[in-house]
């Protein structure tokens, strides 16, 4: 598998089961499926030794061709709002959750090897105060090779919304961020590239990455 030949989708979902099962079944052409905001639902109780009722065991739909990857929860206020599926054929690339380099709740990043190379994929969502790039600005991560940052970060901007006139601070964090990671910020006019996505979203790609499909 060539890096650069990746087909990658990333879809803010907003918790709707309907939709994340309509795109595992009708979206086996790529080979990542990046979410934000997936439902998550109650699958079985399981014995627990600080409670006689049990915990409640919650998930996330799985598919037989299709492997997840996402943190876990113990919580209902902890659910992640970000998680990952791997088309199978990839599975000998050994992807990998990193959860001593970042470990919250929207942010995941998971590792694959590639011709003995380690690299890296981020997947972020944001709420309206900003948590999530703040985190990432207040926490020192080092990280090589990472090849794609795509995110919801709910940041308006004169830069991309042209409805909008202001320019926010919170954009330069974003860019400075990006810039950190090596990441150039995709955008739709690019002729050599296709985005299928319903929202406004923020995909930055590595410096190296010279195609990439989404």
């Amino acid at each position: 598998m060539i890096v650069n030949k990746l087909n990658i989708f990333s879809q803010n979902i907003r918790k709707n089961a309907l939709i994340i099962n309509s795109i595992l079944e009708t979206h086996s052409r790529f080979d990542i499926i990046l979410i934000q905001e997936p439902p998550w639902s109650i699958i079985r109780s399981i014995l627990s030794s600080a409670s006689s009722e049990g915990e409640v065991l919650v998930g996330s739909p799985h598919y037989h061709n299709w492997l997840s990857f996402t943190r876990s929860s113990t919580t209902q206020l902890n659910y992640p709002r970000v998680l990952a599926y791997i088309n199978i054929h990839l599975s000998s690339l050994q992807f990998f959750l990193y959860r001593d380099i970042i470990n919250h709740r929207d942010i995941f990043l998971i590792s694959f090897f590639s011709n003995n190379v380690c690299f890296f994929i981020m997947n972020i969502y944001s709420d309206a105060f900003d948590s999530t790039l703040k985190y990432l600005k207040d926490t020192e991560v080092n990280i090589n090779n990472l090849i794609i940052m795509t995110d919801d970060f709910n940041i308006r901007d004169s830069l991309w919304d042209p409805s909008f006139s202001h320019h926010s601070s919170i954009s330069n964090d974003l860019f400075i961020l990006a810039d950190s990671f090596n990441l150039d910020l995709l955008t739709p006019t690019n002729p050599i590239v296709k985005v299928i996505d319903s929202g406004l979203y923020f995909i930055f790609l590595s410096h190296f990455i010279l195609l990439f499909y989404f």
